[in-house]
């Protein structure tokens, strides 16, 4: 069992940026393919970026690349979403998430029922 405690979230100006942290806790975080996704008011939940268990491989979605960067500190359990030239159509509660790699074969999992693991959220806000 592993839970996640995203942080980081809060309020920026259009064209500011933000790190987001996923903390985990349980001994098989290093194992864990992890993603972060991001739902805004009235909209369905979205991909943003997925990371593998071993930091190895990263995916974006089409929205945020070349603007976000995720990474990951396994001795640390920690997630990370580097969040730059951010713009009013970011805001939403970005949610880290994770799943078991049994294997240790990276596939990149982009959907949010591939995720096992959820944390509980954090806010986001760009303003214009």
């Amino acid at each position: 069992q592993v839970q996640l405690v995203e942080s980081g979230g809060g309020l920026v100006q259009a064209g500011g940026f933000l790190r987001l942290s996923c903390a985990a806790s349980g001994r098989t975080f290093s194992t864990c393919d992890m993603g972060w996704f991001r739902q805004a008011p009235g909209k369905e939940r979205e991909f943003v970026a997925a990371i593998s268990w071993s930091g190895g491989s990263t995916y974006y979605g089409d929205s945020v690349k070349g603007r976000y960067i995720i990474s990951r500190d396994n001795a640390k359990n920690t997630v990370y979403l580097q969040m730059n030239s951010l713009k009013p159509e970011d805001t939403a509660v970005y949610y880290c998430a994770g799943t078991a790699n049994l294997s240790g074969r990276y596939r990149p999992r982009l959907r949010a029922d591939e995720y096992v693991y959820w944390g509980q959220g954090t806010q986001v806000t760009v303003s214009s």
